[in-house]
């Protein structure tokens, strides 16, 4: 692969995939496909901006002719398709732009890319980055595997479904060369300050009260984000076209505990914890099960949670400037 579409490559996830790849492989180009809306920074590629192996498209993935015109322009040998709408609250408020991102956006991206790779399917990849959201809710015990019925409980996660399910058809339809990645609570540098874990750290930072909803004892298990990019790659690179991999973190931790840690590491006490109305729809309780990945294609996280939340709380330290203009943007 010598040239690769990202979309929404200035997020979270994305920046942190564009990062890594750029500095693994020396021969590789990455066309970046991002609207900037309110959670996509160009800042976190800022080092790139100057490399002649980096190329920057301002664009929408629901507009068909901007899509269609970025295939023509450029020799795309896979897509990795990160761009959605993906906070839960905000799905709630708005569910509209959920449904044109994250199910429209990404038929228009498919059907580009079908037309632009006819004939060539077979040296060809669209890798979609999805969520275990779309499983739905556990309970106590059991995980999620690639077998279990989708089962969405908010607008987003509704919205998640419905793009998997558009690249499935694609597959089933015309043969076409995705894969699907569904993956557990990522966290890391570069997330945007609504988020649990930043919020909890910038909220902590400035003595405010940090909201924990409901109970607190939600259970989530939570990925480190390069853990999380490589896991992309290796699929990118290894997986069997048409086939789903669940990539989890082996880090169940409830909200609350997360919470408390972060206050340690930051030398907070626990008094500003705040518990608040519990989220409409909010799952119980999100485990991925990475056998798949990890027998299929031998990935395994590398960052313990541990570790990965304290680098995490260090680069939020060290990163003030980076994160502070973001606030108003964020859901704060």
């Amino acid at each position: 692969m010598k040239t690769i579409l990202t979309t929404g490559g200035c997020g979270f996830i994305g920046s942190n995939f564009v990062r890594m790849m750029m500095n693994d492989y020396s021969d590789l180009t990455i066309v970046n496909l991002d609207k900037l809306t309110y959670a996509g920074n160009p800042e976190n590629l800022a080092e790139f901006v100057t490399n002649p192996r980096y190329i920057f498209e301002h664009a929408d993935i629901a507009d068909k002719v901007a899509v269609q015109k970025i295939f023509a322009k450029y020799d795309i040998d896979a897509v990795v398709h990160f761009a959605a709408e993906s906070h839960v609250d905000r799905s709630i408020t708005g569910p509209e732009i959920f449904v044109i991102t994250n199910v429209l956006g990404t038929q228009v991206l498919l059907d580009a890319a079908r037309n632009a790779w006819a004939g060539k399917f077979e040296s060809k990849r669209f890798l979609h980055v999805s969520t275990d959201e779309v499983y739905g809710s556990l309970g106590a015990t059991g995980f999620f595997t690639e077998e279990t019925p989708l089962s969405p409980n908010s607008p987003y996660s509704a919205s998640k479904t419905g793009s998997d399910l558009m690249v499935r058809a694609y597959v089933e339809t015309f043969g076409f060369p995705a894969l699907i990645t569904r993956c557990s609570n990522n966290y890391g540098p570069y997330h945007f300050p609504e988020k649990l874990i930043p919020l909890m750290i910038a909220n902590a930072l400035d003595n405010k009260s940090l909201p924990v909803y409901g109970d607190g004892k939600n259970v989530r298990d939570w990925l480190y984000v390069l853990d999380h990019c490589r896991a992309i790659d290796t699929v990118l690179r290894k997986g069997k076209i048409g086939e789903v991999y669940n990539v989890g973190g082996h880090n169940e931790w409830q909200n609350i505990d997360i919470v408390k840690k972060v206050l340690s590491l930051l030398g907070k006490p626990e008094s500003l914890i705040t518990y608040v109305a519990d989220r409409l729809g909010h799952d119980r309780r999100y485990a991925i099960d990475a056998g798949k990945i990890e027998r299929e294609l031998g990935w395994r996280p590398s960052v313990t949670f541990e570790q990965g939340i304290e680098l995490t709380v260090k680069w939020y330290l060290d990163n003030e400037s980076w994160w502070r203009p973001l606030q108003n943007k964020a859901k704060i």
